[in-house]
């Protein structure tokens, strides 16, 4: 059965794992009985590098069904999308991309239209699926990718719509399962899930959950398997990496995993992603500057450079305090390369407020910015908010 460690959240056992293994089983016989003896797949990735992660762990689990993986999408058997939730704009394209689906749909009968990802977590996007895009199949949230082959067969024996969006109240670690990368130099490799700030403007942490990370044996091992297959650049992945380790009682926290992977033999180099402000310690920034395959380079999102506007974020720090965070790194580590995001037009953002964001720009220097107009997002403390300034003077100051 499942085990609850790790702040509680379900950490799956290898039993777990074995019964995802037969229901693949199954579903590749199910196909074989139907005429599909080599059934292709096209998997679709929105978002972020998380969920380019989530989408090769995806892949591993189609291969373990007995489907291959297609880049066409005439040649389709199944045509999975893993959808994003974090901007309106994002899910526009995906109901636009999906509502196309229905052509390819009736020209091949029998295929499968699966959607999963943040923006099937959602309720109230779920219902809409439901009722306006009659001919998906499946969906299911992030919570429940492990169950990929269980979900299929249950389609396939059915011949139902199969909507599953369960979730533990704090989340799922699933260890163990095949991985479908694309190969090269550059790969990712998740260290933890989920996200404890509950920015005001986030969705992340509705539908990612709460903060779980993996033990550092875990990701050691899978560090050491991506270093055997050739991978020579590998990004370690977090909705706040900062914060690994809290809560577990192994005491690793994420600079000392970062000291750990950087003794393992070969010649590589460490990457990371995303890093919190709040969060970013002396400790951290001195194994960064101390460990050589970790590349000397932070991703720190400031988002804006109003202290008002900072508060209604629910960011947990000020300008001075970030200010004084980007100087000590700096000084620190010579030459590093900083990187951030920017939210413009956040509710109730006044001009003078932007001005301070302008400010924090100019003095840090960093090397780039992502920039973005606020994007409203259902359930989110700031969607309620009032916000008085027109899409248009936003577009002006973005």
């Amino acid at each position: 059965m499942s085990e609850r460690s790790n702040k509680a959240c379900l950490v799956l056992t290898e039993r777990d794992t074995e019964i995802q293994r037969e229901y693949a089983a199954k579903v590749a016989e199910l196909l074989f009985s139907r005429g599909l003896s080599s059934p292709n797949a096209f998997v679709r990735t929105y978002g972020c590098q998380q969920n380019v992660s989530d989408s090769e762990r995806i892949k591993g689990l189609l291969a373990m069904a007995g489907y291959g993986i297609t880049d066409s999408l005439d040649q389709a058997d199944l045509v999975l999308y893993n959808t994003c939730a974090v901007r309106e704009h994002a899910e526009d394209r995906v109901y636009g991309n999906v509502g196309k689906l229905k052509e390819y749909k009736n020209g091949r009968p029998g295929a499968i239209v699966a959607l999963c990802g943040c923006m099937m977590q959602q309720e109230h996007v779920a219902a809409r699926i439901k009722k306006s895009f009659p001919h998906v199949d499946l969906v299911f949230g992030t919570h429940v990718i492990h169950r990929l082959p269980e979900l299929l067969y249950k389609l396939l024996i059915t011949n139902e719509r199969v909507f599953e969006m369960k979730e533990e109240p704090s989340g799922v670690i699933a260890e163990g399962q095949p991985v479908s990368r694309d190969g090269g130099s550059k790969g990712f490799l998740p260290v933890m899930y989920g996200c404890d700030n509950f920015c005001s403007y986030c969705v992340v942490p509705l539908v990612r959950g709460r903060e779980r990370s993996r033990a550092p044996q875990e990701i050691e091992k899978e560090f050491a398997d991506m270093l055997g297959q050739g991978y020579k650049d590998i990004t370690l992945l977090g909705q706040n990496v900062n914060s690994y380790g809290k809560g577990m009682s192994h005491g690793v926290d994420f600079a000392a995993l970062l000291r750990r992977l950087n003794e393992q033999p070969g010649e590589f180099r460490i990457r990371f992603m995303t890093s919190h402000p709040k969060d970013c310690t002396p400790a951290l920034i001195a194994a960064i500057r101390d460990c050589e395959k970790v590349c000397k380079h932070i991703h720190l999102p400031f988002q804006a450079g109003s202290d008002k506007i900072l508060k209604a974020m629910n960011r947990g720090y000020i300008k001075a305090g970030y200010l004084a965070l980007a100087e000590e790194i700096k000084q620190n580590i010579p030459g590093i390369s900083l990187t951030s995001d920017v939210i413009v037009g956040f509710p109730g953002e006044s001009y003078e407020d932007f001005g301070q964001t302008i400010s924090l720009v100019r003095q840090v220097g960093f090397s780039s910015l992502y920039t973005f107009i606020f994007s409203s997002r259902v359930g989110t403390r700031a969607a309620e908010l009032p916000d008085p300034v027109s899409k248009e003077e936003k577009s002006r100051w973005f």
